[in-house]
């Protein structure tokens, strides 16, 4: 009888010295499990560090390791996920490869896969790195989940885990130029659990995300789970529009009242005009964001342009 197969599905950028740890410690992992096979799919974002020549060394001594050479950056969200889309396996373990996320929870994650669960999703119970931003993105799931009542968002998810290949398949079926995947777990569906985990510290270089990086991911969140920021912007134009009318009348009553003392001054004029070009602004640029989501789509680009495929030829795919 054939073994399973397990595809351990990762991206990179300029992850010289995390790439062979990486190789490593899943290894140790996959070797405690000799009941299945495995595959490995790293997908490049074009490197300039020397990573894609390691990536070439190990593809060389094993040819179960597959490498994905992009032409181009195309960043951290679109180059991971078609590295998973790219897998052969019976189940997928998708991973980041700065081992901030650790190989050792393969064997829980399987554990769970074996009783029945066709999503095994890995959740932070706790961080090694920085609390304020830990706390932030707790607000951030919270914020999400009251204004997306008909999707359940996975708190502290972030994509982390063991996917059977049902699930895999399903998720070929979306065609997102732009995916934001975590909401697209839910959205799928199949018997999922969640399983807690510690987020480490990198083993080496810098982190690639930014305050930029962040604020695009929670932004595409919203966008693909949410209408509530544009429904918004119809309720504050109302509520500003009757107080504004009530503010109006209110000044006419106490003119009327103290027609030779009551003064009406520049202040309340400077603060309501600054206010509300405030609020004109802010919801523009709310439309603005879903305007771009739909340019996104609308362009129905590829998902990432592709330099170089090694080790694909085992699955009858030219290199």
């Amino acid at each position: 009888m054939d073994k399973k197969v397990i595809s351990i599905a990762t991206g990179c950028w300029n992850e010289v010295e995390n790439i062979p740890l990486f190789y490593e410690r899943v290894k140790v992992e996959l070797a405690r499990h000799p009941e299945y096979d495995y595959e490995f799919v790293v997908e490049d974002n074009l490197s300039t560090d020397g990573t894609r020549d390691v990536l070439r060394r190990i593809a060389a001594a094993d040819p179960q390791f597959r490498v994905i050479l992009n032409a181009n950056n195309f960043g951290h969200i679109r180059s991971p996920y078609n590295a998973l889309l790219n897998t052969s396996g019976d189940v997928v373990l998708y991973i980041c490869s700065d081992l901030q996320e650790p190989p050792e929870m393969l064997g829980v994650f399987l554990e769970k896969y074996e009783a029945g669960y066709e999503v095994v999703a890995g959740v932070r119970s706790g961080t090694q790195v920085s609390r304020v931003m830990e706390t932030l993105r707790g607000f951030y799931y919270l914020l999400l989940q009251k204004s997306s009542p008909g999707h359940r968002i996975i708190k502290h998810f972030t994509g982390f885990g063991l996917y059977d290949r049902r699930f895999i398949e399903e998720l070929r079926k979306f065609h997102d130029p732009y995916p934001y995947f975590r909401g697209l777990v839910y959205e799928i569906g199949f018997r999922q659990v969640e399983v807690p985990f510690v987020q480490d510290k990198r083993k080496h270089g810098v982190t690639k995300n930014n305050w930029l990086t962040l604020y695009d991911m929670a932004m595409t969140g919203f966008v693909n789970h949410t209408k509530l920021p544009l429904r918004l912007a119809v309720l504050a134009g109302a509520i500003i529009g009757v107080g504004s009318l009530m503010i109006a009348l209110l000044y006419l009553v106490l003119k009327l009242i103290w027609w030779d003392t009551f003064s009406l001054g520049l202040a309340p004029m400077v603060i309501g005009m600054f206010f509300l070009s405030a609020v004109q602004l802010l919801f523009i640029g709310v439309i603005g964001e879903y305007l771009g989501a739909v340019w996104t789509q609308v362009k129905n680009r590829p998902l990432v342009v592709e330099e170089e495929r090694i080790n694909f030829e085992r699955t009858g795919e030219k290199e």
